[in-house]
């Protein structure tokens, strides 16, 4: 009975310590700033990225912050780590390219915001909140332009212009 329950203990730390969740697969196709598509094993994932959340399409710098993503990963492979599921049952994780946190760099380039409803694993949200800050204060990517909206805000007063809704990237799943 020791040994089995010393087994078992073995088996969780294992579990807990290692990346078992975290898997490869390869950027097909970026959406905006923080959704993407990625393919693993013939098979497409839709990846929201954890913690953050880039200007909507037709918002001001929204564009912008699809091209960074674009750029930094497109049609390469990434480490995803996923985190959770959101309502719109997208995978949301953390993203690394060359060993770099795709989610942090793009809060360091001024195309992200931390998103803090949703972003609570410390001290990772700590650190993004400071990129953040920095973002400000240097007047990168959309804090060059004056009193930005947080996405969440700018829909609110955009009901209309944000109308490309979420079920149009669902369709490019496959179950």
């Amino acid at each position: 009975m020791r040994i089995r329950l010393c087994g078992i203990v073995i088996v969780c730390v294992v579990l807990q310590l290692s990346p078992a969740l975290a898997w490869q697969g390869r950027v097909v196709r970026v959406l905006d700033g923080d959704s993407i598509l990625v393919k693993r094993g013939g098979r497409l994932y839709e990846i929201r990225l954890y913690g953050i959340d880039t200007p909507e399409y037709k918002q001001p710098f929204g564009r912008e912050a699809g091209r960074v993503t674009r750029k930094m990963i497109n049609k390469k492979i990434v480490n995803v780590r996923p985190m959770d599921v959101d309502r719109y049952h997208r995978t949301v994780a953390l993203v690394t390219f060359n060993g770099r946190l795709v989610n942090r760099v793009l809060v360091h380039k001024g195309a992200a915001w931390l998103y803090p409803r949703y972003c609570k694993k410390q001290p990772l949200c700590r650190e993004l909140r400071a990129e953040e800050q920095q973002a400000r204060r240097r007047h990168l990517g959309l804090w060059a332009g004056a009193n930005p909206l947080s996405p969440s805000q700018w829909k609110r007063l955009n009901k209309k212009s944000s109308s490309r809704s979420r079920h149009h990237f669902r369709r490019h799943r496959q179950h």
